[in-house]
């Protein structure tokens, strides 16, 4: 009985910062658990470390999808620590793409500030949902499902995201498959593609093997 009560006692205790206080800004230095950051102390926080700037400018959309990302997760804005979200800003010129990718640990919602996608998600039992949205609209992807972005419009699209984590995570499935060191008989075999389509992709993502 002990042990159970000692336990219930450290999960109440491990519980989120935000919880048990107004805020709690990321201590870098001090070691990560489960839950978080550590805090720093109060005497140590200021008004600046409420205020983002980074995401005003856009992003630089001269890459291979044409789009660019910038985040303000835990690990950039360290008051987000505990607070359970984040943001993002995405720049994504004519044409471009955000490619079929996930965050495992955070649902996400984006706005539409300028411009017009289609966007898609795909469900755990393989239902897709694709629809254009357009300036003022918003979307949601669920945690954890893959979804993508296409520039469908004349003019660059400025979004902008949000997340129910301060860390998101993301996994993009093109550089999953082809920018890591997967041996290329077996992604060749998961894949179904031919070796020339292999070697072409990992020449892309970076990927060896």
């Amino acid at each position: 009985m002990l042990h159970i009560l000692a336990l219930f006692s450290f999960l109440l205790v491990s519980s989120s910062h935000a919880a048990l206080q107004d805020f709690c800004v990321a201590d870098f230095t001090a070691p990560q658990g489960p839950t978080g950051y550590s805090c720093r102390t109060p005497a140590e926080v200021t008004a600046d470390d409420f205020v983002y700037s980074g995401l005003r400018q856009p992003g630089n959309t001269s890459s291979i999808f044409n789009a660019s990302i910038n985040s303000a997760s835990v690990h950039k804005f360290p008051v987000l620590n505990g607070l359970g979200v984040s943001v993002a800003r995405a720049d994504v010129a004519p044409g471009g793409v955000l490619p079929l990718h996930t965050h495992p640990g955070a649902t996400e919602i984006i706005l539409i500030a300028r411009g017009a996608v289609t966007a898609g998600l795909i469900s755990s039992d393989n239902t897709v949902y694709v629809k254009t949205v357009e300036e003022g609209d918003i979307m949601v992807f669920p945690q954890g499902l893959l979804h993508f972005l296409v520039n469908t419009g004349g003019t660059e699209a400025l979004i902008w995201v949000s997340f129910s984590s301060p860390s998101p995570g993301l996994q993009v499935l093109n550089t999953a498959l082809f920018g890591n060191n997967l041996d290329s008989d077996l992604l060749e075999k998961i894949t179904l593609l031919g070796d020339d389509e292999v070697q072409r992709l990992k020449g892309i993502f970076g990927g060896t093997g």
